[in-house]
């Protein structure tokens, strides 16, 4: 007889509304300019997503330079591009399609109003992060220092800062981790500005609260989602954190642990926001084939935010 294995569902999890609204930028592109439509960078972080829309007949490429028939539509990804991306477009004569989250946009725009106000801009993000090189390119270079770690906070030096200071953050981090580079860039800059809303996003914020919620009640916890993708690499360790120590993304290269499942007794499942419910499904299915299963899902919050598409797709 086997043994049954409970399984906590976090919820909110997978698709957000800035996810939906890309993946239906693009194929409301295919459809009404025919293929190929080009996509400028991964337009969600999810190889599966991915795949499917290259199927559909959208073409990705790193740069605006990949690409080869200039009268066909270019889409922005939704982690939001530097200024100089639409700029090229212009020059190049290619029509364009911003697939940018808004809530990434309210970053830029408050980039920039800071920066008119006379701010110098502190922005809490990971390197290299396309929502991080999107934000940075809004401004001048040099206009916006990246701050990646607790360690980055506390080595500022006070007196290098000739302006007043505010900071802004990515819309995809730890919730908890950036209210600790927050406290320490307020203990040390009293008069620092912050967002009035808060950057990190809703849905990053709920997917959070929901992991955290389960994670000690489990022996493994999943979060399947990407490798580059930030807020399912995020969740992994805020899983950790609330204390689940055997917290693995389950990304399209990774085999399943049967092993470790087979000696669990809970187990703990969730998705970051570009990974398709489908694929939660199969991990359950996959773990249901070895092991008699009962599911609880775990609620923290209803979502029912809608973006609307952009003008030219309506």
């Amino acid at each position: 007889m086997k043994k049954e294995l409970k399984i906590y569902l976090a919820s909110p999890r997978g698709f957000c509304a800035g996810v939906k609204r890309a993946i239906e930028i693009v194929e409301k592109s295919i459809n009404k300019f025919g293929t190929p439509v080009y996509v400028r960078h991964e337009i969600v972080h999810n190889k599966q997503v991915v795949d499917e829309l290259k199927k559909k007949g959208a073409v990705f490429v790193d740069e605006l330079s990949d690409v080869k028939d200039f009268s066909r539509p270019v889409i922005f990804s939704a982690h939001g591009v530097p200024k100089s991306v639409p700029e090229e477009a212009k020059l190049k004569n290619l029509s364009y399609v911003d697939a940018t989250c808004p809530l990434v946009s309210k970053v830029h725009r408050e980039s920039e109003q800071l920066n008119r106000g006379g701010y110098e801009i502190l922005l809490i993000g990971h390197k290299n992060h396309p929502e991080v090189i999107g934000t940075m390119g809004q401004l001048p270079e040099g206009s916006i220092k990246l701050v990646e770690t607790k360690k980055d906070a506390e080595s500022l030096n006070v007196e290098d800062f000739k302006k007043p200071l505010a900071y802004i953050t990515q819309t995809t981090l730890s919730v908890d981790d950036t209210a600790e580079i927050i406290d320490i860039l307020k203990i040390k800059f009293p008069k620092i500005k912050g967002p009035i809303k808060e950057d990190i996003c809703y849905a990053t914020t709920n997917r959070q609260s929901a992991v955290k919620e389960i994670a000690s009640k489990c022996d493994m916890f999943f979060i399947v989602g990407s490798r580059n993708s930030s807020n399912s690499v995020r969740l992994v360790e805020v899983a950790k954190k609330a204390g689940c120590n055997n917290s693995q993304l389950m990304h399209s290269e990774k085999d399943i642990p049967y092993n470790e499942i087979k000696k669990s007794n809970t187990i703990g499942i969730s998705s970051g926001a570009s990974a398709p419910e489908k694929l939660v499904q199969e991990l359950l299915n996959n773990i249901k084939k070895n092991r008699k299963v009962s599911i609880e899902e775990v609620i923290v919050a209803e979502e029912k935010v809608v973006f609307k598409l952009p003008k030219e797709l309506n």
